[in-house]
């Protein structure tokens, strides 16, 4: 059975979409842009942006009562592919241990001008 999971601590849906879905014992979190929830804006910088969408994505899955060691697999799309580098090592801090499974693609644009979104499948 499909639950919705919404928190008003990670950024609100700009679209016709849930920030997370569960279905048994998985979560399904929609991709999370790099928003400042300070001031409700982006982030400036493909770092600051990475960082802020770790941070939200952290937010929905503790409304979950999760964290995220129990990610099992991200998704992060890039404007530019040329901060894959960058990205990792924000990525990577946000971790201990085993990472989860991970795709990171180059796309044409974001929503809002954002340079970065990281979407994740996370198990209780």
């Amino acid at each position: 059975m499909k639950q919705v999971v919404h928190t008003t601590k990670a950024p609100q849906a700009i679209g016709p979409y849930s920030q997370a879905v569960t279905s048994g014992e998985l979560l399904y979190t929609s991709g999370q842009l790099g928003i400042d929830m300070e001031t409700g804006k982006l982030a400036e910088g493909v770092q600051a942006q990475a960082h802020c969408s770790m941070k939200n994505l952290g937010q929905i899955l503790a409304a979950h009562g999760l964290d995220y060691s129990n990610i099992l697999k991200t998704t992060i799309f890039v404007k530019d592919l040329a901060d894959f580098a960058t990205v990792n090592q924000v990525y990577a801090s946000y971790f201990t241990g085993d990472y989860p499974a991970r795709s990171c693609v180059q796309v044409a644009a974001l929503p809002l001008g954002g340079l970065v979104e990281i979407e994740a499948v996370a198990s209780k």
